[in-house]
């Protein structure tokens, strides 16, 4: 095989599964490691890739995060899945925290009515619960966010240490070996705290979150207990999920499959 043709296979296979090792590399092409360095090199130098340690990732893009308002009106059908499952982790007398993102607001949307409390720093979670009959709200006060509508600062992070909750639905931007991150900082250092007060951690997110590292990382994976997601990571990254006993739950169409 020439080397054009490995180089583009390297490229779709990046494309399907983000990262790719020089392992996987060999096996594949049956070359040796050199030969699979000097093609990452020739790729690295089309600014097709960024090397990492014994491999190599695509790019990251930086596409700007769609206008808030408008990923409330467009929850895709596998967030909508996510939080359906999400909300079926719920029973009554629980004690929860909810956060602010679009995937945590599908979970809020599947909250039948029964006895339960949510904190929560979003004005849409709290809006959406309020029609909930038996849902009580306690809303943390603090400096608005405007575009995203969510309530952080000092005093939301002191209120929060005041409470002790079953369980915390978290959102994310980015999962990966780093941990677990998001685009505002302000918004990362109130889910940080949210995470703390809580037994058990639940992270909502869809496939397109894996192997993504965002601006500001708010926690590791081992603080995580459950990832409720629409597809599979890749092997290597479930790999990492065990090593921590991070449960992940898989939805489909059909229903969902449990993975540990």
């Amino acid at each position: 095989m020439y080397q054009e043709e490995r180089l583009i296979g390297i490229l779709q296979f990046l494309k399907e599964n983000r990262r790719i090792s020089i392992d996987q590399m060999c096996e594949m092409f049956d070359i040796s490691r050199d030969t699979a360095r000097r093609d990452l090199v020739k790729l690295e130098e089309r600014k097709a890739i960024v090397r990492t340690r014994g491999g190599a990732i695509l790019p990251r893009t930086h596409a700007a995060i769609q206008n808030y308002s408008h990923r409330l009106k467009t929850v895709s059908f596998e967030k909508q899945q996510i939080g359906h499952k999400a909300a079926s982790f719920i029973q009554a007398g629980d004690k929860l925290i909810m956060d602010t993102s679009t995937t945590v607001q599908a979970c809020a949307n599947q909250i039948r009515p029964m006895d339960i409390t949510v904190i929560t720093n979003s004005i849409h979670q709290a809006e959406i619960l309020s029609n909930v009959e038996s849902v009580s709200i306690q809303l943390l006060g603090g400096f608005l966010e405007k575009e995203h509508q969510f309530l952080f600062g000092a005093s939301v992070i002191e209120r929060l240490k005041s409470y002790h909750v079953d369980r915390a639905f978290i959102g994310v931007v980015g999962i990966s070996e780093s941990g677990l991150s998001i685009a505002h900082e302000e918004d990362g250092m109130v889910k940080r705290n949210m995470i703390k007060q809580a037994e058990q951690v639940i992270v909502l997110a869809d496939h397109t979150k894996f192997g993504v590292t965002e601006f500001f990382t708010f926690a590791e994976l081992k603080d995580v207990d459950v990832i409720i997601t629409d597809r599979l990571p890749d092997e290597e990254f479930q790999q990492k999920l065990l090593e921590h006993h991070v449960d992940l739950i898989v939805t489909e169409e059909e229903g969902s499959d449990l993975w540990t």
